[in-house]
């Protein structure tokens, strides 16, 4: 998402343009988009984002953990094999990932790892405005919760995600 558009702009495209334009607001979820659709017209980014996340936080868990799983490991095999989304590849950059001395690499995916064998779905975090130090603590302190907190946190970052995302998307004009 480089280009920006106005909500009124949003309001007026048809279901596939719709569709297109904010299908990768929740990573590689084009179902968001197309049941907020008819929902239109939004006098607000943050009214679009409240009605998107109702959508999600209605799925039915099955769902939402397939959600969840739609996102890639923090430095993980997509990063390191170059396919991560455009999104997904600048967040992580945003957070300093890209950057990871060896050690630090080996140690955020062996929490991964850990999270993930424990969870059965990836760690998710909004990780703008965070420094890769700060993923690294907060793996640590997630990894300590239940299932049930860990889902529901995910599906909170992921939120988060999808506010920044449709923030730097969407102008008010």
């Amino acid at each position: 998402m480089t280009n920006t558009i106005s909500l009124q702009s949003i309001n007026n495209l048809n279901p596939s343009d719709f569709v297109s334009t904010l299908g990768s607001v929740f990573e590689h979820s084009p179902w968001v988009a197309e049941q907020v659709y008819p929902l239109r017209p939004f006098d607000s980014i943050q009214q679009l984002h409240h009605q998107m996340k109702d959508i999600v936080y209605r799925a039915d868990k099955e769902q939402r953990k397939q959600l969840i799983c739609n996102h890639p490991e923090l430095a993980g095999r997509e990063a390191e094999a170059g396919k991560l989304t455009t999104d997904s590849k600048k967040e992580q950059a945003g957070a300093g990932l890209n950057n990871c001395s060896a050690e630090e690499l080996k140690k955020l995916r062996d929490l991964n790892q850990q999270y993930l064998k424990k969870f059965d779905f990836p760690f998710v975090i909004a990780v703008k405005q965070l420094t890769r130090y700060d993923i690294l603590e907060a793996i640590q302190s997630r990894l300590q919760n239940s299932a049930d907190i860990e889902f529901n946190s995910c599906i909170n970052e992921i939120a988060k995600i999808a506010e920044f995302r449709l923030n730097e998307l969407i102008t008010n004009d």
